[in-house]
């Protein structure tokens, strides 16, 4: 058996639903389509309290099987239906509208007030609903009247699965604002709708009333009939047989709308409501697939993105940080080279003034071997300082370019720096030749000096008559011998000093030969382990950065590829909901070539 064409668009839309992970959508179809191959026409009669709805039923069945007055608004629907004999029972106790745990039997005349009576109870199981069997041609034809409780909400039209919808409003007024926007949600769920003007008989000027509501309802975009109708007079016609009043009641022309229009042209209602369920379900399907395919069209993740240009600015920067730190690092060592043999130079020099100071008393032939000691232990004491004050330096030059270089790395710095001072910087030193004054030097020096004292006063004495050796030339000659020996000495003292002063200036000079070579070569040493180790930081930085840019590149580029194919996917399905929703249209515009003329507006 081939399946209707309304059919085919609604089984369609449910697939659609689960494709697009919309259950809860296809849940609500399943159970409408369930409904719509039911040969049963439900029909749902809303309206707020104090309309006439109730009233209304009861004069389209001619028989009072729904409870009317203060005391008898309606609370629970009440479902009536066709039976060969009077019947009613209450339901209690199922958690859904259509579904039934218990039933009771209840005469049919007391059977809404009965229901009400117990849902307004606090005790015993809830009341889901009443069910009225009645042996009326109307219902006949297959037609389903459910009465439901004042002010009731799409929610419930829809959980009854309404195949038509009877609104009642009093013509004491226009629709109010409320009434239109309820038609307005049921007319998305439900689009054969029939607007019920009650109580005529009480309003003269009802007609008016009449084309305001229908000017509203065309307003709203509303497509629904507007019937005028008189429950009083429909049930004083009944009692009296009085055809013209039965007439002037409007239930004439309600009747043959529900009996012609709705119970006979059910595949009609079933195209516009299956129509108006597709439509409004690939409305909802669109919405969020349009909302979904404008997430893909933006630029993507904007944190990965950030971070993506923050990455490449930190490689710019790196970059131009290498040059800058090398310079900055040349330009240091540089400097503290200049200081370092400026600081060797100004120490050497003040212990060059303290040997020239020394020496100028002091006897080297005696005190040589303190002065040795006190010099080694003088020029050791400035390597050492001189080589301290290097690496103290080199340090504080270490951590300047490397907080330059990379600020978050503790490592990025060797562990320590080379402290130990080379053995040979302080040589050894040997004593210098010195003239040593003995015994004999003195006397042959005494000698010499006291033979010309002897002489020269010996001759200015024989002028006297006194012999060339006589006590005053043999006193000169010892004066003068005394004198030679203590000038000798003297000049011999000088002479030593001179010595040891050169010697020391020799020695010193050669410390700081010996041991500014090996202050250069440390530094150089120095200077090339730490650019390396800042050129091996700078590198894996480099690269730390080039591969979380690559990274976060990767992911954009993932990201934006999903997107790309999440985006052609979701276009295919725009397509494929698009055609849907054309095949509902023309089921609507099947509706609009065939619709009766009851059933526009």
């Amino acid at each position: 058996m081939i399946a209707p064409p309304w059919l085919e668009v609604l089984d369609d839309t449910v697939r659609a639903c689960a494709t697009h992970r919309r259950p809860d959508l296809a849940e609500r179809l399943q159970a409408r389509r369930a409904r719509l191959v039911d040969p049963k026409l439900r029909v749902v009669v809303i309206g707020e309290a104090g309309q006439g709805k109730s009233q209304l039923i009861n004069a389209l069945l001619n028989a009072p099987v729904c409870a009317v007055g203060d005391d008898g608004t309606t609370v629970v629907p009440a479902v009536i239906e066709h039976a060969e004999t009077p019947i009613a029972t209450v339901v209690t106790g199922g958690r859904r509208a259509l579904e039934s745990a218990s039933r009771t039997p209840v005469p049919v005349e007391s059977v809404t007030a009965e229901a009400n009576r117990e849902a307004r109870s606090v005790s015993g199981p809830p009341v889901v609903r009443a069910e009225i069997g009645l042996p009326r041609a109307l219902l006949a034809a297959g037609l389903a009247l459910v009465d439901t409780p004042a002010g009731t909400g799409a929610e419930l039209v829809e959980s009854m699965a309404a195949d038509a919808v009877l609104m009642a409003t009093d013509a004491t007024s226009e629709l109010s604002r409320s009434e239109l926007l309820l038609l307005k949600q049921v007319a998305r769920l439900c689009p054969t709708i029939i607007v019920v003007l009650t109580k005529i008989d009480l309003v003269p000027g009802w007609r008016l009333i009449a084309e305001r509501t229908r000017a509203l309802l065309d307003d709203g975009g509303l497509m629904a009939t507007v019937l005028p109708v008189s429950s009083s007079l429909r049930l004083a016609a009944a009692r009296s047989g009085d055809q013209a009043l039965n007439q002037e009641s409007g239930f004439v022309e309600l009747i043959r709308c529900l009996h012609q229009d709705l119970a006979g042209q059910a595949e009609l209602l079933a195209r516009r409501s299956v129509a108006t369920l597709t439509g409004v379900t690939v409305e909802s399907l669109l919405t969020s697939l349009k909302e979904e395919f404008a997430a893909t069209q933006q630029q993507g993740s904007e944190e990965a993105v950030a971070r993506w240009h923050a990455e490449g600015r930190r490689l710019e920067r790196l970059q131009r940080d290498a040059a800058r730190w090398q310079t900055l690092l040349s330009d240091e060592v540089s400097d503290l080279l200049s200081d370092v043999e400026f600081d060797l130079r100004d120490r050497t020099r003040k212990i060059l003034v303290e040997v020239d100071d020394y020496f100028d008393t002091a006897d080297p032939a005696r005190t040589w071997d303190e002065f040795e000691t006190w010099l080694r232990e003088n020029l050791e004491k400035v390597a050492e300082t001189n080589s301290e004050w290097l690496l103290d330096r080199f340090e504080w030059i270490a951590r300047k370019v490397g907080r330059q270089v990379a600020p978050h790395r503790p490592d990025a710095l060797p562990d320590s720096l080379p402290r130990e001072v080379p053995g040979d910087a302080v040589g050894d030193m040997k004593m210098p030749k010195v003239e040593r004054f003995g015994v004999g030097q003195k006397l042959f020096v005494g000698m010499r000096g006291s033979y010309s004292g002897l002489l020269m006063f010996g001759l200015a004495t024989t002028i006297a008559g006194l012999p060339l050796i006589n006590p005053i030339s043999l006193g000169a000659g010892a004066a003068f011998g005394a004198k030679s020996v203590f000038e000798e000495r003297g000049q011999r003292l000088k002479r030593r000093q001179a010595t040891a002063k050169t010697a020391a200036h020799r020695y010193v000079d050669d410390f700081f030969l010996t041991y500014g070579k090996h202050s250069k070569d440390t530094a150089r040493q120095i200077h090339r382990a730490l650019r390396d180790r800042l050129a091996a930081v700078t590198e894996e930085l480099r690269a730390e950065i080039t591969d979380s840019a690559k990274a976060i590149k990767q992911v954009i580029d993932a990201d934006a590829a999903r997107r790309t194919n999440r985006a052609q996917e979701i276009r295919r399905d725009l397509d494929e909901l698009t055609l849907l929703s054309r095949r509902a249209q023309s089921l609507a515009g099947m509706r609009h070539r065939q619709a009766p003329r009851g059933l526009t507006a």
